[in-house]
């Protein structure tokens, strides 16, 4: 049995992809020739004297549209497999990998690639998993300390005895711990939306008016640039996560802020239309490179380096998110 699966295998292997296609291009020819030839018949037949077309000019009109229906029928039946693979590729590159193809084909070097592709999608999801746990289980670990080093400064910085260059160096350590604070904050909550895909604890609430509270929150950073505002907002009820929403607004403004010169004027804009609210935010930085346009979503990329020590490269991954699972 297990020699007769073999020869069997061996006879379909011979039949290639290539071995194939002149199967079915000479298949089609012979096919739109006999039809073109008995169209032909049947015209004259019936039509008897009518019908002046020279046979050779005739057969050649009947077999090019005889042919371009056959065509578009064999092509879609090959290039199906072929645009199926390209969306789900697309979808990759979008970080979705749980897109999974059917196999099922009688071509072989397609059922071939398509599993191909099932096997690195599987393998590139079990990847994410891992990078993603692994990510989320050191962050936690890593907050506890980095909070107890934090609070035990913070006594330490109200300490009279200390020296100008030990409260100095007192304050570096706190300055510091609260970025690895903030930073670690922010990789478990973009852990968590990652893992999840409806939002919950929906409320309804003012958007325009939690915008005004993430300007006042961020009151002692504008003020030492002497930023100027002009807001348009319109009364906008929302339903959502409130505290998620939060995060977009304090990353949006902030950033702004942080890009802005001394002087500088920031426009925020929220409109409530039918179907949709628009949320617009301008500033008169020296805003951002086409190139670094493509990669603002990545997690940790900075497209600035002289602003890197002011943040983590997360703000804009996460702002996406909280937007995309809020709809």
């Amino acid at each position: 049995m297990k020699k007769r699966k073999t020869i069997f295998k061996a006879v379909g292997e011979k039949w290639t992809l290539k071995l194939r296609l002149i199967i079915l291009v000479t298949f089609e020819i012979i096919i739109s020739i006999l039809l073109a030839t008995l169209l032909e018949s049947v015209c004259v037949w019936i039509l008897r004297d009518l019908w002046n077309i020279p046979l050779v000019l005739s057969m050649l009109t009947i077999s090019l549209f005889v042919g371009i229906f056959m065509t578009n029928a064999l092509t879609r039946w090959f290039l199906n497999p072929i645009k199926a693979l390209c969306n789900a590729m697309r979808r990759i590159t979008d970080g979705d990998f749980s897109v999974r193809l059917k196999t099922k084909t009688n071509i072989n070097e397609i059922k071939d690639i398509l599993d191909g592709f099932n096997v690195m999608a599987e393998e590139l999801q079990a990847t994410e998993i891992i990078q993603s746990d692994f990510v989320s289980n050191v962050s936690h670990e890593f907050k506890t300390p980095i909070n107890a080093i934090e609070g035990y400064s913070t006594l330490l910085q109200n300490d009279d005895n200390l020296t100008e260059e030990q409260k100095e160096y007192v304050e570096k350590i706190i300055f510091n711990t609260h970025r690895l604070s903030t930073l670690t904050g922010s990789i478990l909550l973009l852990s968590k939306l990652e893992n999840q895909s409806i939002i919950s604890n929906k409320v309804q609430f003012d958007l325009d008016e939690q915008i005004r509270k993430s300007l006042l929150s961020l009151e002692n950073e504008w003020e030492k640039k002497n930023i100027d505002f002009d807001i348009d907002m319109d009364d906008t009820e929302f339903i959502g996560n409130e505290s998620l929403l939060h995060h977009i607004w304090d990353n949006l403004i902030s950033n702004a802020i942080k890009f802005s010169d001394d002087g500088g004027e920031i426009k925020i804009t929220l409109k409530n239309y039918d179907d949709k609210i628009v949320f617009n935010i301008s500033d008169k930085g020296i805003g951002i490179s086409e190139e670094a346009q493509k990669h603002i979503y990545d997690k940790f990329y900075q497209a600035d380096s002289s602003h890197k020590q002011a943040g983590n490269g997360l703000g804009l991954a996460l702002v996406k998110k909280i937007i995309d699972l809020e709809g």
